[in-house]
């Protein structure tokens, strides 16, 4: 692939992936009722959506930028530990083989971003 490829993938995936954090940190960090029902129901205590909203809504910043490469690196492992105790938990909780995997889906994502990010800007 060339290099530009390499980078329109990059930030494709870095964007939709960073919207998706995002957005899903802000609605833990709002508190919104089916954020603290699935943290209730997965057994964490709700102010745990407050620590986890945070970290995703400024490791969504850190990922598109490009100054800043050992808080990005750090960022993208918060995201794949965040996404796999996601889908760990799911799986304890008896959600289902594809409820269980969904997240990994995410995981993927990240990490063609990550892939990209390496060829091109590192």
């Amino acid at each position: 692939m060339s290099s530009k490829v390499i980078k329109i993938t990059y930030w494709i995936t870095t964007i939709l992936f960073a919207l998706f954090m995002l957005f899903g940190g802000i609605t833990e960090v709002m508190q919104v009722p089916s954020a603290v029902k699935g943290v209730v129901d997965l057994g964490y205590p709700v102010y745990f959506l407050m620590i986890l909203g945070t970290a995703k809504i400024l490791g969504s910043v850190a990922i598109v930028q490009n100054k800043f490469k050992l808080i990005k690196e750090w960022a993208y492992a918060g995201f794949a530990i965040d996404i796999i105790s996601a889908s760990a938990s799911l799986a304890y909780f008896g959600a289902g083989v594809v409820m269980s995997l969904f997240p990994l889906v995410f995981l993927a994502v990240m990490f063609v971003s990550y892939a990209c990010w390496k060829k091109v800007y590192y």
